[in-house]
């Protein structure tokens, strides 16, 4: 026996020294796993067993109706901007409607979309409600076959709607999510563009096996007749609507990559910090929301939510216990060497985001900071869950003129 291990043993106890191996190796499995194992994984998985779907020609004398919703909360700088795009749109006139749904507006986001009208319907929500229950209200206001879901920061390409739409004269498919573009703009210290092509290719990967969980709030579509009331205060909307369509009809979620959108990235990690502790708390409280989607007998969903999501959510905590773990373990190999390592990586972490804006910095290297805050801001959002403190109000993630 290892004379280190022995003299650990008597410390702590064989007990506690037990449980302490278990717990760091458990918490070092889980954060492998999730961003190192899981998409080398999934893309096996799905050059095995995936396929790439097939869309439907588009039968432009049979389009359907439909109906483009942007909430929107004080984007007065941008929403004529985004009603010009979605004017632009490739799509018949006479069978696109376009709302606005201002929840609470103040800054003259309403006004500004008034040259519009009647080309563009507004639905002027003077009591700020959150973005939940303002899609609900617009949800009531749809007669459309088709609901087409955006943000008033995005843009999306001229044929984004026709690609979005054509797939559902399948009629087992019930959502399509397009693909998000990030423009990465500002100091360059927020690797966010990097980290969301990512996420892309897990997208692909995922939707091959049929298991694409949920969408992105730039670019989605779903039939009106599986969209259902959001439960009061849902944060992330984009992720719960499609999953509770999964659930109540078994329907098919498609990722199409042709059908673009396009955003600018937060300029800097701390702009984009805010924005990641609320996707943290919708987290967690989609989690409960979608349990019905853990169960095993549900295949590549299970499978993808255990792996992308729910284990994802739980790395804070496991950073933590690793290091904690590994600190008091440090007596004994490899635990030494896995804690000296654990501090180098934070203290390279510290270090990228303390260096000027004007160094050149590889991307790959901004990435550290952005992956620790990106789970600090999950623990935060974890924090702000159990203490029920956010009731889905929502704020507009900040631009470039925002943090100059």
């Amino acid at each position: 026996m290892d004379p280190s291990a022995a003299n650990l043993g008597s410390t702590l106890g064989p007990l506690a020294g037990s449980a302490l191996t278990g717990l760091f190796w458990a918490s070092a499995t889980t954060v492998t796993y999730a961003y190192a194992a899981y998409p080398l994984l999934v893309r096996g998985l799905a050059g095995a067993f995936g396929h790439d779907d097939v869309s439907p020609p588009i039968d432009r004398a049979r389009l359907p109706r439909v109906a483009l919703v942007i909430a929107a909360h004080n984007e007065a700088a941008v929403i004529d901007e985004r009603i010009r795009n979605a004017l632009e749109l490739d799509y018949p006139a006479d069978r696109l409607e376009i709302i606005i749904a201002s929840d609470g507006s103040d800054d003259g986001t309403v006004e500004a979309c008034r040259p519009h009208e009647p080309r563009v319907r507004i639905l002027d929500f003077r009591q700020r409600r959150g973005k939940a229950a303002t899609l609900n209200a617009a949800f009531e206001e749809v007669d459309a076959e088709i609901v087409v879901l955006s943000d008033a920061n995005t843009m999306m390409g001229r044929e984004s709607l026709l690609r979005l739409v054509r797939w559902f004269a399948d009629p087992d498919v019930g959502v399509v999510c397009g693909r998000l573009v990030l423009r990465e703009l500002g100091s360059g210290r927020n690797a966010d563009g990097a980290y969301w092509r990512f996420e892309t290719f897990l997208k692909r990967c995922e939707g091959r096996l049929g298991g694409l969980l949920g969408a992105n709030g730039a670019i989605y579509a779903m039939r009106r007749e599986l969209v259902a009331p959001l439960p009061r205060g849902t944060v992330v909307d984009d992720f719960v609507l499609p999953l509770l369509a999964k659930i109540a009809s078994d329907c098919r979620i498609i990722y199409d990559q042709d059908a673009l959108a396009f955003e600018e990235t937060a300029p800097t990690v701390g702009c984009e910090f805010r924005r990641r502790a609320r996707i943290g708390v919708g987290g967690f409280q989609a989690l409960w929301i979608l349990r019905r989607l853990l169960n095993p007998l549900r295949g590549w969903t299970a499978f993808t939510f255990w792996s992308h999501k729910v284990l994802r959510w739980l790395c804070p905590f496991c950073m933590l216990i690793a290091l904690g773990t590994s600190a008091a373990l440090a007596a004994s190999e490899p635990y030494r060497a896995a804690f000296l390592l654990q501090v180098a990586f934070y203290l390279a972490a510290a270090l990228v985001a303390s260096l000027p804006d004007n160094w050149r910095v590889t991307r790959r290297l901004r990435i550290l900071p952005m992956f620790v805050w990106m789970n600090v801001a999950l623990l935060i959002g974890f924090v702000r869950f159990v203490r029920g403190g956010h009731g889905g109000i929502w704020k507009r993630t900040a631009r470039l003129q925002d943090c100059g």
